[in-house]
């Protein structure tokens, strides 16, 4: 993990609506340490630097609910879909990962990920042209909630899981994979 600049770290608590009182005590430092470091009146401690920055991750990661991260639109196929079409839409949006869809219900039924297309072209080579989804499909992906917490989801996302589909008025409408999480630490750090 880079190490956060002084500035770096006053526009995030900025961006973040902290006052440097607020993240002192998020931190467990003075509030006057803060406001030296920001104007730039002493040289902290690599350790002191990333102490106030993980303060200020934690504060954002309990802010972001999975309505505020989705990616939306959500793309699936439906059960019927054939292989070589879910190719092509994984190949074209780099995704690793597709949801399997009732049409009309919206209803969750499965995932077809790209091990499982490479599996079935390399297992069923001759009669990989007429396979479907639902000849090849894996597991739902879990849902979550529209409120659901950033922290919450992260912690889903670092263990076997790597998406979730999100819920709202009984509906799926996005989905959030790893590389959504990773884009908002990425996406963080640039805005500074």
């Amino acid at each position: 993990m880079p190490i956060p600049s002084p500035d770096e770290l006053k526009a995030l608590r900025l961006r973040a609506g902290l006052t440097q009182t607020e993240l002192a005590r998020r931190a467990g430092v003075s509030q006057s340490l803060i406001a030296r470091i920001e104007a730039g009146k002493v040289n902290p401690r690599v350790s002191t630097l990333m102490k106030i920055y993980r303060a200020l991750q934690e504060f954002v990661s309990e802010q972001l609910t999975a309505e505020n991260i989705m990616s939306t639109p959500l793309v699936y196929v439906t059960p019927d879909t054939k292989l070589m079409k879910i190719a092509e839409i994984m190949w074209r949006r780099g995704f690793s990962q597709l949801p399997v869809m009732d049409d009309k219900a919206r209803k969750n039924l499965g995932t077809v990920f790209d091990n499982d297309l490479i599996r079935a072209f390399l297992k069923e080579d001759t009669r990989a042209a007429t396979l479907t989804a639902e000849d090849i499909m894996s597991d739902p992906l879990p849902i979550v909630s529209h409120s659901t917490r950033l922290r919450i989801i992260a912690r889903m996302l670092s263990y076997e899981t790597p998406a979730v589909l999100v819920e709202k008025e009984m509906k799926i409408v996005g989905i959030i994979t790893r590389s959504d999480i990773a884009k908002i630490l990425v996406h963080t750090r640039e805005k500074t």
